[in-house]
């Protein structure tokens, strides 16, 4: 396995990088589970049936010399320099991208870490910009993208905070609003849908319903604001009374009123 990591950190710098597709650097580590040599934790992981405890990691190889050593930030026989950022906690080797070890996380974020707070019930790292202005869940980024299952709190996929609270990766958040605009997990709209419902507005007032329909109402249920509301109903839609939100769903059958039977 060191053979061919080596080969690999070889053919990344003839192609101008160090290290793998996941990180810039001049070191392989050690894994202490089963003392085989990778760039970084995700390759250990992508080729074994284990993963790696990127916090038990002791030794490295450089790239260079290929000389085992405890890890540190520079080889300590050829002054290779493993990378440009280097946490001593984590054993991540990288380039600088502004990265900052966050106690509370546990781990590395990419920063500047002037740009970011801690959320202690959400338990993740949030833009400055959404500091008293984002809903709360507790422990949130512990749980796995609704969308393609996969880890969020040590994702290196920047997370994407809804308006409802929940997470999902960034581009799985971009993938979805392909094909539509609601959480997956609750419903609630993913992004502010305040425009499209003015636009539907003047669509169902174009689009009279058949003279049989016209006088029919419906019971629904706001997936945005979770208001109860008796409607007219549309085939178009049918907005909320409450929100005014188009977000809904049929709570009961539909019923005419009774001077129309």
């Amino acid at each position: 396995m060191a053979a061919s990591a080596l080969e690999d950190g070889a053919r990344s710098q003839k192609q101008g990088r160090r290290g793998c597709e996941h990180y810039d650097r001049g070191c392989l580590l050690k894994a202490p589970c089963c003392d085989k040599l990778y760039t970084c934790r995700l390759c250990h992981d992508n080729n074994e049936d284990h993963q790696l405890d990127r916090f038990k990691v002791k030794e490295v190889q450089c790239i260079n010399c290929e000389k085992i050593q405890h890890a540190q930030q520079t080889c300590e026989e050829c002054s290779t320099l493993f990378g440009e950022y280097y946490c001593s906690i984590c054993h991540l080797f990288d380039k600088d991208k502004k990265q900052y070890h966050c106690e509370n996380c546990g781990i590395c974020r990419i920063g500047p870490k002037e740009d970011f707070f801690h959320c202690l019930k959400c338990n993740l790292c949030l833009a400055m910009n959404l500091q008293g202005k984002h809903k709360c869940i507790e422990n949130v980024s512990r749980q796995n993208c609704p969308i393609c299952l996969e880890d969020i709190h040590t994702s290196r996929v920047v997370a994407h905070v809804l308006p409802c609270g929940h997470l999902l990766h960034r581009t799985c958040y971009e993938e979805m609003l392909k094909e539509g605009y609601r959480c997956p997990l609750c419903m609630h709209s993913a992004l502010d849908m305040t425009r499209y419902w003015r636009q539907l507005d003047d669509e169902v007032a174009q689009t009279p319903m058949p003279s049989e329909y016209q006088n029919m109402t419906v019971d629904i249920l706001c997936n945005d604001c979770n208001g109860r509301s008796t409607v007219q109903f549309h085939i178009l839609g049918m907005k909320c009374n409450i929100c005014e939100s188009y977000n809904t769903a049929q709570a009961g059958g539909c019923r005419i009123s009774l001077d129309q039977q």
